[in-house]
């Protein structure tokens, strides 16, 4: 696993480059908004549980056939493994926002994600509704501790239902 920094001093390494302007404006940003990485990982921390319950009831709300008999939430089993699914992909979230890179989602989330979820018959839609659902929530727990700018919570977020919708075409 990288963070925004190892990889980007690899890609120069592996070239054989000194860190240039574009370099040195990466870095700058992503050690100027390091503390409000930090406080967003803090504030994902403390309310994970209380997150991941929003989110589900949000989803189940929007998408009730989940629910319902013959859904792929319906029966405690299923309900209960939904929400650890969801809890594992807001946890890897907070790791990937610290990080400043999406290298821990492809590596501990994304990959062989699809092909799981196909064998179990997991539909990849609702996954993905709530995914984006849990970013609101985030974004406003972000906004309401007094983080201005909570526009890096989207990268981890959008970026894991981007990868999953590009795969489910």
């Amino acid at each position: 696993m990288r963070d925004a920094v190892t990889s980007l001093i690899r890609n120069y390494d592996s070239t054989g480059r000194y860190l240039d302007r574009d370099a040195l404006d990466t870095l700058k940003s992503y050690f100027a908004s390091g503390t409000a990485r930090v406080q967003a990982a803090a504030i994902i921390n403390a309310n994970a549980a209380t997150i991941v319950k929003q989110a589900g009831s949000q989803l189940f709300e929007e998408i009730p056939e989940l629910i319902r008999p013959g859904g792929n939430a319906y029966t405690t089993r299923r309900y209960a493994a939904c929400l650890r699914d969801m809890d594992y992909y807001l946890r890897y979230a907070s790791y990937a926002l610290v990080a400043g890179s999406m290298d821990v989602l492809d590596e501990r989330v994304l990959q062989g994600l699809r092909e799981t979820y196909n064998s179990l018959g997991v539909p990849i839609g609702p996954t993905v509704v709530g995914i984006q659902i849990m970013k609101g929530i985030v974004k406003d727990q972000i906004e309401a501790a007094g983080i201005i700018d909570s526009s890096f919570i989207d990268q981890p977020f959008d970026y894991m239902t981007r990868d999953l919708s590009e795969q489910d075409v």
